[in-house]
């Protein structure tokens, strides 16, 4: 029987280990999107405890715990401790069996604490003392995970009105990791949400531009636009139910847009039209200013009304959706083909049934200018695991071209999550040195250590031009 979690772990053959210790672990992370808190960086945030570290804002950890029966003040109530909570954490992680939080909790805790003993009732007490003791040490600030766990860099998800001052205040300061803001325009895409006309009046403010019509809104969008682009952003990303692709003339959105401001209801069609320009428009700005594009489709979110009305967004409500999207998403991506206007993209489906959707479709517009300018994104959100990321790895591999993939990041709101940058190493080796010791690749060591190193470092380094 082997150990649990050891140093072979999910290394099955003589030649996945030799790949990962020798080729995959020793290269450097670039987490090209995560969800950071920018102001934790620049001011290399203390943990008073693992509790914060590790449950604040986890909303996985949240949605296990209720599932196991544990009340919502223990998950985000402000009328208990950190040790309560750790605690109804430590009970219910026994029940997390054959759910990846338990690798990821366990690897956690063994890469940043060097604890190796099972979390549980009767371990609880002895781990949270220890991992609270430790995190008093400075090499457990923010920037102190930060670099024990040799990341190079990483990119925040960032509203346009955002100030990005916490990202220049940490590239002044000489921090050695980098820190790029990712434009994440959703609040101007969603013009069907309460308070859409409120944002409106806050990006004009931080733009300069009075928004009144849909011309003001473009005008403010691009000045906002290249000011990112001046604090070193290369990177975008769009969270959408699905893609668009109706058709509309400049005067519709206007009215669309205007109906919005004036607070009047939009019908479907006229929220699909709008979402269509608005996206059309962010991707042309994207293409002038050579960044990556990303398109993350396919939740459901907000599901449970009672419980947002009580906690706002990403607490752990949020589901797999069916959106029949695969001929929008052509249309769309041809749309900005034809204009010239298509930048490098990362496509993510949260529904597993689209992998060979997404993993076909990036091979349309693929256009030589860059290798795999087009990328299926690795597994997001609920299949961040070891099953989800088998599939999207095979899909890729019999689809396109695993050895061009831009690899793997946390798209997380943690600083321990960056031991899922070892757990996809770990597969990545494991899959490719089972297929060597099965005779269906050759056991060619220099080609294969050069893919390792790629999909793990190198691919993403040269894709995003961060450098």
């Amino acid at each position: 029987m082997k150990q649990f979690m050891d140093e072979n772990f999910l290394l099955e053959t003589a030649t996945s280990q030799e790949l990962y210790h020798n080729h995959a672990a020793k290269m450097p992370i670039i987490d090209y999107h995560c969800h950071l808190v920018p102001e934790m960086v620049a001011n290399d945030h203390k943990f008073r405890s693992i509790t914060e570290l590790w449950l604040g804002g986890d909303h996985y950890k949240w949605r296990a715990m209720r599932t196991n029966g544990v009340e919502e003040k223990y998950c985000t109530g402000e009328d208990t401790n950190d040790w309560e909570k750790f605690e109804k954490w430590a009970e219910t992680m026994p029940y997390t069996f054959c759910n990846p939080l338990y690798h990821w909790s366990h690897l956690e805790l063994k890469t940043a604490f060097g604890i190796t003993k099972q979390l549980n009732p009767k371990t609880a007490r002895e781990i949270y003392d220890e991992c609270n003791e430790k995190l008093q040490q400075p090499e457990f600030s923010a920037r102190g995970l930060m670099r024990h766990y040799h990341v190079e860099c990483v990119c925040t998800t960032d509203d346009p009105i955002d100030d990005l001052r916490y990202h220049k205040k940490t590239r002044e300061s000489g921090f050695e990791i980098k820190m790029i803001p990712a434009w994440r325009p959703d609040k101007a895409m969603n013009i069907e949400k309460p308070g859409y006309a409120e944002y409106m009046s806050q990006l004009g403010e931080v733009s300069g531009v009075e928004i009144n019509h849909f011309v003001d809104m473009v005008d403010a969008l691009k000045k906002r636009h290249d000011f990112f682009t001046e604090n070193g952003c290369r990177l975008s990303d769009h969270g959408v139910e699905e893609f668009y692709d109706e058709p509309y003339t400049d005067s519709q959105i206007e009215i669309i847009f205007e109906k919005a401001l004036r607070g009047q209801q939009l019908s479907t069609l006229e929220i699909r039209q709008y979402k269509h320009a608005f996206l059309k428009l962010c991707g042309e700005m994207d293409a002038e200013a050579d960044w990556t594009q990303q398109y993350h489709y396919g939740a459901i979110r907000d599901n449970n009304s009672l419980m947002f009305d009580r906690l706002g967004p990403d607490t752990g409500f949020d589901s797999i959706g069916e959106f029949n999207t695969a001929r929008a998403m052509s249309h769309f991506l041809d749309e900005l083909s034809k204009e010239g206007k298509l930048t490098r993209t990362i496509l993510y489906c949260l529904n597993p049934c689209a992998n060979e959707v997404l993993a076909t479709m990036i091979g349309n517009f693929q256009d030589g200018s860059c290798p795999g300018k087009m990328q299926f994104g690795s597994g997001w959100w609920f299949n961040d695991q070891l099953d989800g990321m088998t599939k999207q790895l095979k899909a890729l591999s019999v689809l396109g071209l695993l050895s061009r993939f831009v690899g793997m990041l946390t798209d997380s709101r943690s600083f321990l999550s960056y031991p899922r940058h070892e757990y996809f190493r770990r597969l990545l080796c494991n899959l490719l040195g089972n297929d060597v010791e099965k005779g269906l690749l050759p056991n060619d060591k220099e080609s294969l250590a050069r893919m390792v190193e790629d999909i793990s470092y190198n691919n993403a380094r040269q894709y995003f031009k961060f450098y």
